[in-house]
C-alpha cells in the first residue's frame, strides 16, 4: 500500500535497518502473540514459539547493541518500567506464596518489560511502527470474525475462538475494544476501496462482538474508544460521515440492548448493582467484595503488597479482582500501582507531545494513528477498572508505541536527519498528502 508514510521513510539512498533480524523476530513475535497458531494448529502448543522467537528478537538487540548499532535513550515510561520490575522483584520474599510470586515476576513482568524494551529500541521508523500495528489490529479484526463464526458461548454468552486472553467473554470483549480505533485508522488512511471495505467489514464484527458476549466491561470500553474516535477523526478531523455512521449503529444497538432481557439486566446492573432475577444475580456483589478484599490487602501491605499473581491465593477467592489498578496496589504495594499509573500517563503525555509538533500539523496520517492511539489507551484505562490486565502484554506494547511514535515525531520536528527522516523544513514546505499526490502523478507520467 502505497502512502505517504512511504514518501516520508523512504527516501532515496535509504540505508536499511540497523537491526532487521530483531525487528522481524518482533514482528513474529507480535503475530504469535496476537493470532496463537498453537490453539488451532493440533502439536503445536509443545513448542514454546513465542519463547524462542522472543528470545532471537533479543539477542539479535543485545548483538546490535553491543556493536554499536543502536544509540538510542530509553525514554522515561520504560525506566520507569524497569523501576516496576526491580520494586516486583524485591517484594518476592515478602509475597505469600513466593514461588507464585516469582512465576509471575520472572515470567509475565519479565516477558512484558522485553517487549517494551524490543519495541522502543528496535523500532526506527514509521513505516516499522505502522507494520506492528497493522499485525495487531488484523489479528484482531481475523479472531472476532472467528470467534461469531465458531459461535461458542459460555451462559450464553460468546467466547473467543482462541485461548489465552481472548477465550474469557470480558477479556475478549476489553481487547476488542482497545483494538477498535486501530482498525478504523487503517480504515481512514488506506486509498484501496477493498481494504477500507474489509476493515470496514471488521469494524462492524468488533462492534457484534462486543456485544453478543454480553460484557458489561466491554461495553463500557468500547464506548470511550467510540466516542474518542468520533470527536478525534468525526469532529476534529472533519469527517462527518463517520457521525452519521455511529448514530445509525448506536440504534440498531440500543434497540439490540433492549430486544436481549439478559443483556440489559446486565447493562442496567452497572448503575443499579445487583438486580433480582438476572442470570448473573450475586456477580456486582462478588466483584464488590473482592474490591473490598483488594483495598483491605493493600492497607495492610503498603509497601511491598501480597505478592504478584498471589491475590487469589492469599485471600483464598481464588480470583482476580477484576480491577488492574487495586489488584497491582494490593500484590506489589502502592510503590507499584504509582509506578503503573505514572507509566500510563506518560504514554498519554507522548501522544499531548505530539500534537503540539509541527509533523502533527502538516501530516494526516499521522494525526490520524496519534488519535487511535489515544483511543485505545482510553479504553484500556476504563476497561482497566473492571478486569485484571496488569501481567498481560498488550498494555506495555501500547505504551511502547508511543514512545516510539512520540520518538520519531520529534526527530522530524527537529530536523535531525536521521535513517528514514526527512528535515522539517522540507516537511513544511507543502501539505504531505499534496505532495504525494503530486509525486505519484509525476511518476505516472
Amino acid at each position: 500500500m502505497a502512502t505517504l508514510a512511504n514518501v516520508i521513510d523512504k527516501p532515496a539512498g535509504r540505508k536499511p535497518s540497523r537491526s532487521p533480524l530483531a525487528y522481524h523476530a518482533l514482528l513474529l513475535f507480535t503475530f504469535l502473540y496476537y493470532t496463537r497458531p498453537e490453539d488451532l494448529i493440533p502439536g503445536l502448543d509443545v513448542i514454546p514459539l513465542e519463547k524462542i522467537i522472543g528470545g532471537v528478537a533479543l539477542i539479535a538487540l543485545v548483538a546490535t547493541l553491543a556493536s554499536g548499532g543502536v544509540k538510542k535513550k530509553l525514554p522515561l515510561e520504560l525506566k520507569l518500567l524497569l523501576l516496576l520490575f526491580l520494586h516486583l522483584t524485591l517484594s518476592i520474599p515478602f509475597a505469600y506464596w513466593r514461588g507464585g510470586a516469582f512465576g509471575t515476576v520472572f515470567g509475565a513482568v519479565f516477558k512484558a518489560v522485553t517487549v517494551a524494551l524490543l519495541v522502543t529500541l528496535i523500532v526506527e521508523n514509521f513505516v516499522q511502527l505502522r507494520r506492528l500495528l497493522w499485525v495487531q489490529a488484523a489479528s484482531l479484526v481475523i479472531i472476532t470474525i472467528s470467534s461469531l463464526a465458531i459461535h461458542h458461548t459460555q451462559a450464553g454468552r460468546l467466547i473467543g475462538a482462541l485461548g489465552g486472553i481472548f477465550e474469557n467473554p470480558n477479556d475478549l470483549a476489553i481487547n476488542i475494544a482497545i483494538n477498535f480505533p486501530l482498525c478504523l485508522a487503517f480504515a481512514l488512511v488506506t486509498r484501496s476501496a477493498s481494504k477500507t471495505a474489509t476493515w470496514t467489514v471488521g469494524l462492524l464484527a468488533m462492534l457484534l462482538g462486543v456485544v453478543l458476549t454480553y460484557s458489561r466491561s466491554g461495553l463500557l470500553a468500547m464506548t470511550v474508544a467510540v466516542l474518542i474516535c468520533l470527536w478525534e477523526f468525526g469532529i476534529r478531523g472533519k469527517r462527518f460521515y463517520l457521525i452519521a455512521w455511529a448514530l445509525l449503529l448506536s440504534m440498531v444497538g440500543a434497540a439490540g440492548i433492549v430486544a436481549t432481557p439478559h443483556y440489559m439486566m446486565r447493562v442496567e446492573s452497572i448503575f443499579r448493582g445487583n438486580i433480582e432475577g438476572a442470570e448473573d444475580h450475586g456477580s456486582w456483589e462478588a466483584r464488590r467484595e473482592l474490591l473490598i478484599d483488594s483495598v483491605q490487602e493493600t492497607l495492610q501491605h503498603p509497601i511491598f503488597g501480597i505478592g504478584a499473581g498471589n491475590f487469589g491465593a492469599a485471600t483464598k477467592t481464588w480470583h482476580v479482582t477484576h480491577n488492574t489498578y487495586t489488584e497491582f496496589a494490593a500484590e506489589g504495594g502502592l510503590p507499584a500501582l504509582f509506578l503503573y499509573l505514572a507509566i500510563l500517563f506518560l504514554a498519554f503525555r507522548n501522544l499531548k507531545r505530539i500534537r503540539a509538533l509541527p509533523l502533527y500539523k502538516e501530516n494526516a496520517e499521522i494525526r490520524v494513528f496519534a488519535g487511535a492511539l489515544w483511543a485505545s489507551l482510553l479504553a484500556f484505562a476504563v476497561g482497566s477498572f473492571f478486569a485484571s490486565f496488569e501481567y498481560e502484554l498488550f498494555p506495555y506494547f501500547m505504551v511502547a508505541y508511543t514512545s516510539v511514535l512520540y520518538r520519531w515525531c520529534a526527530q522530524h520536528s527537529e530536523g535531525k536527519s536521521a535513517e528514514g527522516v526527512l528535515p522539517a523544513r522540507v516537511l513544511a514546505t507543502k501539505p504531505t498528502v499534496q505532495r504525494w499526490h503530486e509525486r505519484r502523478e509525476s511518476w505516472k507520467r
